[in-house]
């Protein structure tokens, strides 16, 4: 994984500047820098937009006691999102830009997934509340009721037993043959 952040943070910049350089030229700078600060605005704009209804729609999650799994993610796109869109460039905008998208959120989020499962990082299954982390104290022929998880209850008798100590022992059958 450090060798692809390492790759983006070199490549990132080089493919920037080639393109700039590319479109500096068909429309000149001046244009082209308009093109940079308008994406910026319009970024910050969307981000407002887009991370309000983000954050009311995981407001009523919570209020219906669900964890907002959908909403939490999406806010982290579009933070990703605007952080691109606030980087000078037009291939982080076009990134960025993408990122608003919900069916593009949607992509990334099955894709994450993927890669978080076939990891082993994390177990994923469809409840009635969409995807989650699943509950291993509740198969698949118990289906969730919205009752909170109290764990697994396990009943029984218990003895405690010590292990052998030679001191004790002997003290103990010393103090019977007194």
């Amino acid at each position: 994984m450090a060798i692809v952040l390492l790759i983006a943070f070199i490549a990132t910049p080089i493919v920037e500047i080639a393109v700039f350089i590319e479109i500096g030229g068909l429309i000149g700078l001046w244009p082209t820098l308009a093109v940079v600060v308008a994406t910026a605005f319009a970024g910050t704009w969307l981000l407002r937009m887009q991370g309000i209804a983000t954050l009311q729609k995981a407001q009523e999650s919570l209020a219906r006691q669900e964890f907002p799994m959908q909403q939490v993610f999406d806010g982290l796109c579009l933070l990703f999102a605007g952080a691109l869109l606030l980087t000078p460039g037009f291939v982080t905008d076009a990134i960025g830009l993408a990122l608003f998208v919900l069916p593009v959120r949607w992509f990334v989020q099955r894709m994450v997934r993927r890669w978080m499962v076939s990891a082993g990082r994390v177990e994923m299954f469809y409840g009635p509340s969409g995807p989650g982390p699943r509950n291993n104290n509740r198969g698949p022929e118990q289906p969730d009721h919205g009752e909170p998880d109290r764990g697994l209850v396990i009943e029984g008798k218990f003895e405690e037993v010590r292990p052998p100590n030679k001191n004790r022992d002997q003290a103990e059958n010393g103090k019977r043959n007194k």
